[in-house]
């Protein structure tokens, strides 16, 4: 329960100050100042404040997105943000307000999905936010790995250049491909300055972004100066690789692994990046993997029919959601050639979840069988749980590549 002491209201311009101030203290950082990129992408009006009195201490925010779900369909998401309570302040309930008045407000507007980046991995399940939504898998592999004989790679000639040159190219290859791959969100002009800022501060030691073209694709990184007296060994870490077709794709990794000075690759990607089946030796890849967005269903009925689904199923899932009460009962699911309707009904139960573990599936990131296993999903009709979990899946791991 939030202390009766507390109150929340939307942010106005006078505010803004304060607000970067208590978040930034919450994050045990220093303010970005007036003209961070990060504060022209917030979204005032859907930028919320919790004050004891007149002393701010806690600040949330929602951007209007849309991410791409099972189907190659785009849905429109909230994607929440800054949530941090200023220290001194913490359990008194603030991340609890917040959070209600952003899933409310969703739950009015219509907007059927949220979604979010955990500072930390035991706070936002209680909130109904499912972990392992999408995964993301930091690769490391040394430079020079010989590609299997089957992989062709191009002559196609790849273009270093500036990033006045490359933005207008990556906006229409991010275009093309955003709504192919689930979990990829949509993007609008402040994302793109959010998402390469290219500040010192943002560098952490490494040099400034180098945008590659290719016909059909682009690759962003950075160097990280490495080497002793034997010769260089210098580091790139990719930021972004966007590939329009599966040649690029090849085309682009060869750029990468053939670069001179350079002695190693790092890169956040999808978990199932083809990249561990191309090279001749792919134990030379490291694999390392972490969760990434954790999913929130605001609404069941308008959540479920938005994707597609791999195999037809009727079964009735019994809901649980203390804190968004209109999605709890129980529900009974039917899908017919891939279209999911979903309603009310008084029928017995076939499996029972909280609404957690249903935003850990909706994307197909989570087995549902696995959450069983975990005593996190109930089946009581035999069978209803390896279905749905076929049903939930997709022929790819959803990823989404950006942090917001």
């Amino acid at each position: 329960m939030a202390d009766s002491a507390l109150s929340i209201r939307t942010i106005g311009e006078s505010d803004l100050p304060d607000f970067q101030r208590v978040m930034a203290w919450a994050f045990l950082g220093d303010a970005l100042g007036e003209d961070s990129k990060w504060l022209k992408a917030l979204e005032r009006d859907r930028a919320h404040a919790v004050f004891d009195g007149d002393e701010m201490i806690g600040t949330g925010g929602v951007l209007t997105r849309e991410i791409t779900v099972p189907g190659g369909r785009q849905a429109p998401a909230g994607a929440v943000t800054v949530v941090g309570v200023k220290p001194g302040h913490r359990r008194r309930g603030v991340a609890s307000l917040l959070m209600k008045t952003q899933l409310h407000g969703m739950h009015e507007s219509g907007e059927p999905l949220a979604m979010l980046w955990a500072s930390e991995g035991s706070i936002y399940r209680r909130f109904g936010y499912g972990e392992y939504a999408t995964s993301i898998a930091m690769l490391t592999m040394p430079t020079r790995m010989p590609f299997h004989p089957n992989v062709h790679v191009s002559d196609t000639r790849i273009r270093q250049v500036s990033r006045e040159e490359a933005l207008p190219v990556m906006r229409e290859f991010y275009e093309q491909v955003w709504s192919t791959r689930v979990g990829w969100l949509s993007r609008v002009e402040h994302t793109w300055d959010v998402q390469l800022a290219d500040r010192e501060v943002d560098r952490d030691g490494l040099t400034s972004y180098r945008y590659c073209l290719h016909p059909e694709g682009y690759v962003v990184f950075r160097v990280k100066a490495n080497g002793d007296p034997s010769g260089p060994a210098n580091e790139l870490h990719v930021r972004e690789l966007v590939c329009t077709t599966e040649q690029a794709y090849a085309d682009l990794y060869r750029f990468l692994l053939d670069m001179d000075l350079a002695a190693s690759i790092s890169f956040y990607t999808a978990w199932d990046d083809p990249i561990l089946h191309m090279v001749d030796n792919p134990r030379k890849v490291r694999r390392e993997a972490s969760d990434a967005l954790w999913m929130r269903i605001v609404d069941i009925d308008r959540a479920l029919p938005l994707r597609t689904y791999s195999s037809d199923v009727d079964s009735v899932l019994e809901v649980e959601d203390s804190f968004c009460p209109w999605n709890s009962g129980k529900w009974r699911l039917t899908v017919k050639g891939g279209e999911a309707t979903v309603a009310r009904t008084e029928d017995a139960a076939d499996v029972s979840l909280d609404i957690a573990a249903l935003g850990s599936a909706f994307l197909g990131g989570a087995r549902l069988s696995v959450l069983r296993r975990a005593h996190r999903v109930v089946e009581h009709t035999p069978g209803h749980v390896d279905a749905l979990t076929i049903a939930f899946l997709g022929t790819h791991e959803p990823h989404c590549p950006e942090v917001f």
